[in-house]
């Protein structure tokens, strides 16, 4: 999918995105909604996590003496970090299909833990 020598951008995500899909049907969260424990779950390893911030700042730093440079390496770095998030759901996703594949039961509870991982995702990305 990516050239090894030309950097991710989000500009390549949005390429190769699928159109979003209906929704299900499923109820939507309410404004009073108290939040959970899988809300607040990190969403990458804390080592990739420490790693990309790290990455931020140097980016950060550098747009004194470089800034449209920074703005790329920003968009890049973001690009990355969406890549990774991207590739940890459809892993889930594909262990979750992978069973059902083979006639197993996923447990209620596995789903659920899954729901709740989308559900926490898709609330961090609307915030503001």
């Amino acid at each position: 999918m990516e050239n090894p020598e030309e950097p991710l951008s989000t500009r390549d995500l949005v390429a190769t995105a699928e159109p979003p899909a209906a929704t299900d049907g499923a109820p939507e969260t309410t404004a009073g909604e108290t939040r959970d424990v899988a809300d607040e779950a990190p969403l990458l390893e804390e080592d990739q996590a420490a790693g990309y911030r790290r990455r931020w700042e140097e980016i950060q730093a550098g747009f004194v003496d470089e800034p449209r440079r920074a703005v790329e390496e920003a968009d890049g770095l973001v690009a990355t970090v969406m890549q990774e998030l991207a590739e940890g759901f459809a892993r889930e996703r594909e262990r979750l299909e992978s069973h059902w594949d083979r006639g197993d039961d996923v447990s209620t509870e596995d789903l659920r833990v899954g729901l709740q991982r989308y559900r926490s995702f898709f609330r961090r990305l609307l915030s503001a």
